[in-house]
């Protein structure tokens, strides 16, 4: 039922835009942006019953819950990144666009380093 909401809030938020385009760009992409903002809060309340399964099962199963942190900001970053991205492709800037992906792209490599250590530290173990 949520997805016919945010749907709904979707489609009307692009009639008003495709409206609004040719007359106040401007507020177009406020719009734009607004809408985002507002989706992103009502699928949040969702992902929060998701993290604390995944902190459940981390603890019941003895894993690290900083690499589970890891992980979540990872793919935090890729759909904030995506979002940014999206909005300057929408103003046009597909150029600022690129370097909002490239940037998103390096912080996960470096936040993903210490999964990396930790999975090559245990392949070097398991070998004889």
């Amino acid at each position: 039922m949520d997805i016919l909401q945010i749907v709904g809030l979707c489609l009307v938020a692009t009639v008003i835009i495709i409206v609004l385009k040719s007359y106040r760009p401007e507020i177009a992409i406020q719009i734009s942006i607004v809408t985002g903002i507002v989706v992103f809060f009502l699928v949040v309340a969702k992902l929060t019953a998701v993290i604390d399964l995944l902190k459940e099962l981390t603890s019941r199963a003895n894993i690290d819950m900083s690499y589970v942190n890891i992980l979540l900001k990872i793919i935090g970053i890729a759909y904030i990144a995506e979002f940014g991205a999206e909005v300057c492709r929408d103003a046009g800037e597909t150029s600022i666009a690129s370097k909002i992906e490239l940037a998103a792209k390096v912080i996960i490599v470096v936040l993903a380093v210490p999964i990396m250590t930790s999975l090559l530290e245990l392949i070097i173990r398991i070998m004889p």
